[in-house]
């Protein structure tokens, strides 16, 4: 929804200010559809020649998350935080052993379909029970366990940032390949020389729209998407931080409502619960 926001008054500041001040918006209109089908296809070719076929479907993927509000609020943290006391709680009572078959098949297990907003995302399930089950074997010890997690956040990382950096090239690029429309539009304007001064300059007036379209595309819509993209994939990054604080700090020997407070001082203060409402949420489930 903010994003529509921010087009909108970019769009509305603009070319508002330019019909104020006495522009023409003819020879723009003329021109749009012809320099928007040259610079977006440029684009969208180079876009495929520079990214393996995972990164265009993950980009595909990041776009329409923009579009999304984010599904990392305090309630979904509640939840998770929640579940890992669930299950530290069960393992310190009953032993680790008692959570073998919970870890082996999270989506026929009770105590993860209790929690359905995070017990049947695939990445969350995969994440935690990957590491339970070394905690269960007994073999790692918290030191070993810890820089795997770190490897496995650091790779996540790197693979969500891939969609970021290829909308960034694409920002880069169109205020070139709006440069590469206007120098065509100035080429067919000189083989027109003994034209009139008045058809002259609607034809220079024509390419210059080009470069206009390639910079306001580049920082007004490409960019702006690489950077919200980019603050929604830190938001899942901390989510795995989360994880891996908790199950660590229980394996350093801290009761399931100490190890959950590590994981909770890790979030984010926008969407951190407090210690009252996590206890509470808690104990009501």
């Amino acid at each position: 929804m903010f994003v529509i926001i921010g087009w909108v008054v970019v769009l509305g500041c603009v070319f508002g200010v330019f019909i104020a001040h006495g522009g023409n918006m003819g020879p723009i209109i003329k021109a749009l559809p012809w320099e928007m089908a040259m610079i977006g296809g440029a684009t969208l070719g180079a876009f495929i020649a520079n990214n393996q076929m995972t990164v265009i479907k993950s980009t595909m993927a990041g776009l329409g998350m923009c579009f999304k509000g984010s599904k990392y609020t305090k309630d979904r943290y509640m939840e998770l935080l929640a579940l890992l006391f669930d299950i530290l709680q069960k393992a310190r009572k009953e032993g680790l052993m008692s959570i073998e078959k919970d870890v082996e098949d999270p989506h026929s297990s009770a105590l993860f379909q209790k929690y359905p907003t995070v017990g049947n995302d695939h990445h969350v399930t995969e994440f935690v029970t990957d590491y339970l089950r070394m905690m269960v074997s007994g073999n790692l010890n918290a030191h070993e366990i810890e820089s795997l997690m770190d490897s496995e956040i650091e790779t996540h990382h790197h693979e969500a940032h891939a969609p970021v950096a290829a909308i960034q090239r694409i920002a880069g690029g169109l205020p070139a390949f709006g440069i590469v429309a206007a120098v065509l539009g100035v080429v067919k304007t000189m083989g027109s020389v003994g034209q009139p001064p008045a058809v002259l300059g609607a034809m220079i007036g024509s390419a210059l729209v080009g470069t206009f379209l390639g910079i306001l595309l580049a920082y007004a819509f490409a960019e702006p998407l690489a950077g919200l993209l980019e603050q929604k994939i830190e938001e899942s990054g901390k989510e795995l931080q989360c994880i891996k604080t908790t199950l660590l700090a229980s394996m350093q020997g801290y009761a399931p409502q100490v190890a959950i407070e590590f994981g909770r001082k890790v979030l984010l203060s926008t969407v951190r619960p407090t210690f009252a409402e996590l206890e509470a949420h808690v104990k009501k489930k």
